[in-house]
């Protein structure tokens, strides 16, 4: 049996001392209180993101791609605004700097691509599936699907040998579910990536939607508010560890159905390169 190596280890403990985890993604916030403040208009929000020139023409290639399927191009910020909405825009911002901000972990620790690649597969099933279940997170359930594994950057950027034990003890286990591999860091850590995640998110007062989806991610028979959204990133988070070939659907609580599914994750997967090489720039 394993046992914790470090049983006086807090959440805290990780997210101190280190200025990348301890600050949030200042724009975000810049653009919050455009968006928060009666007199500032959308033109404003523009000033913001034009500012930083990368993320400006980032952002407008976003838009223009298939992650819209705009018929038009649209060619500045300003426009992108208009049309897309500043809530929307400010999400897309976040998840382009926290990407950003987290692509440099040494490639012997884990591999950033692949990471990724499996958090962005599961922000479009997530985005896929509330598309098909009538938008009703359509202002948050991208970013839910893209942070949901975040607190495993935290293990191994703050406590780098003790990540790399639960990974080779999830390696040495045959078909592991993700009670298992929380239950792994439970055991060798003291708490799960999910709850480790859900603070980082919380400490940079990130919305609650995204913060609860993210705690809720091993707690399936929950009923309380943000239920829906975290079985949606669960459910979407199952499919991004998947190859391509989908051949069994787990049961779920959305009520959805196997050929279903089969469409979301075509949708899905559609957009999958064209938004994995707008967002990671690798490193």
């Amino acid at each position: 049996m394993v046992t914790s190596l470090q049983s006086d280890l807090t959440v805290s403990d990780l997210l101190k001392g280190d200025l990348q985890l301890a600050s949030p993604p200042a724009i975000y916030f810049e653009l919050k209180k455009v968006i928060e403040d009666p007199h500032k208009s959308m033109t404003d929000a523009a000033f913001v993101i034009e500012k930083d020139a990368a993320l400006a023409l980032k952002l407008l290639k976003i838009v223009n791609s298939a992650f819209y399927g705009f018929p038009s191009r649209i060619s500045s910020v300003n426009r992108a605004v208009t049309i897309i909405g500043l809530q929307e825009l400010q999400n897309l911002i976040l998840g382009a700097v926290i990407i950003e901000r987290f692509s440099d972990l040494p490639g012997d620790i884990i591999s950033m691509h692949d990471f990724w690649a499996r958090s962005l597969k599961c922000a479009l099933i997530s985005r896929e599936l509330d598309d098909y279940l009538g938008r009703e997170y359509c202002d948050a359930v991208f970013l839910c699907g893209l942070l949901h594994d975040i607190g495993q950057l935290v293990f191994f950027r703050r406590i780098p040998e003790l990540a790399r034990e639960v990974e080779l003890l999830v390696q040495s286990k045959q078909d592991i579910t993700l009670e298992d591999q929380s239950a792994v860091e439970d055991q060798v850590i003291g708490f799960d990536h999910y709850r480790t995640g859900a603070e980082l998110c919380r400490s940079w007062k990130l919305p609650d939607i995204i913060v609860e989806s993210i705690r809720l991610h091993n707690y399936p028979d929950n009923t309380g508010r943000y239920f829906k959204i975290s079985a949606m990133t669960r459910l979407a988070n199952y499919y991004s560890k998947l190859e391509l070939e989908h051949n069994a659907v787990i049961a779920n609580s959305l009520g959805i159905s196997a050929p279903e599914m089969e469409v979301i994750l075509e949708q899905a997967y559609s957009q999958f390169d064209e938004i994995f090489n707008l967002f990671y720039s690798g490193h």
